[in-house]
Order: C-alpha cells, then structure tokens, then sequence
C-alpha cells in the first residue's frame, strides 16, 4: 500500500461534448456553472480540441467540456450500454443538505429534465432504502450527450473503526467497510 496519496478523490471531470453551445447552457442553467476560459482547438499545438472550463465557486473549474471540430459525433443509444467502448457510468454532485436537494429536484423538474432514477435512498439498512448501497439520497438526470449525472444529499461517512455512520450521526453497526 501506497503512504503517497491524492488529498481528493476527484476534483474535476472532463467531458466530450457533441455540441458544445448545447452542454454549456446546460450546466449553466441546471447546476449554475459560470464559464471561466474557453479556448479554441489549436490554441496549444497539443490540444486539437475545443476547451470550455466551468466552476461552481471558486476553483478554476469543476467541469472541463472538450469538442472536437474533426469529430463525427452521433447520438447515444441504449445500445451503447450494452456494446461499445467504455463510457462513464455516472458521476455526482454533493448538495449542501436536503433541503438544498430537494430544490435540485424542484428545478430539475421546472427545467423539464428527465428524472432517469430516483428520487431514491441508496441503502440496504434505512428501511425506505431501495438496499443499494452508498447510505444517501439521490435522483439522476441525463445531460444533453447522455451523461448521467447523479445529485445527492447526506452520504455516509466512515468511523475511524470502519463503521458507516450516518448523516444524523447515527452508527449503522452491521454495516462495516471492507478496509478500515
């Protein structure tokens, strides 16, 4: 085991965009990204694609939209789930509490966006949990190239014993990680 590691699990996705002026209105509208540079392909030698970086605060961004101008893109289908290269699953926001999720909700709803799961409570011990896993409450949304994108409240930490701990504070004893 390694004693060097990352100080955060992830602190930027970077994504495909079929239409760039489309993905960009979106995660301005539905998750208020504010754009921070936008850079053309070529500007770097390296970088044949188009760069749009998007923050929610104040890092430089959060989000990074790349288009390729050369690119044939088409749309995804269900299909692609099911054969083909290998595509995110999903990825998430964190809301600042359940009160901050439910208006996520509420806008994703006013916005006319597709709920594709949820609402749901991930968890096999909450007894409104659907028994998947995670101990949190979660709808998911599709973006405009198919991108599933998770917003999420109240998730689970771990005690220093392994043992999941709730949002409330509350110990779920029989549920234990599998590295402590």
């Amino acid at each position: 085991m390694t004693t060097v590691k990352p100080v955060k699990c992830l602190q930027h996705v970077a994504l495909e965009a079929c239409d760039i002026e489309r993905s960009i209105a979106f995660y301005r509208d539905f998750l208020g990204m504010r754009v921070t540079e936008r850079h053309q392909p070529g500007e770097v030698e390296a970088i044949p694609v188009e760069l749009v970086f998007l923050r929610l605060s104040n890092n430089h961004h959060d989000l990074v939209l790349a288009h390729n101008p050369n690119k044939t893109y088409r749309p995804r289908t269900t299909e692609d789930d099911l054969a083909g290269s290998v595509f995110p699953h999903h990825f998430a926001y964190e809301c600042e509490d359940r009160d901050a999720w439910l208006k996520m909700l509420d806008h994703a709803k006013t916005l006319g966006l597709e709920i594709v799961r949820g609402p749901v409570i991930h968890s096999p011990w909450d007894p409104r949990g659907d028994g998947s896993w995670g101990e949190l409450e979660s709808f998911y949304v599709l973006d405009p190239d198919g991108y599933k994108i998770e917003l999420f409240c109240e998730m689970a930490t771990i005690a220093k014993d392994g043992v999941f701990v709730t949002a409330r504070g509350e110990r779920i004893e029989q549920a234990c990680v599998l590295e402590p």
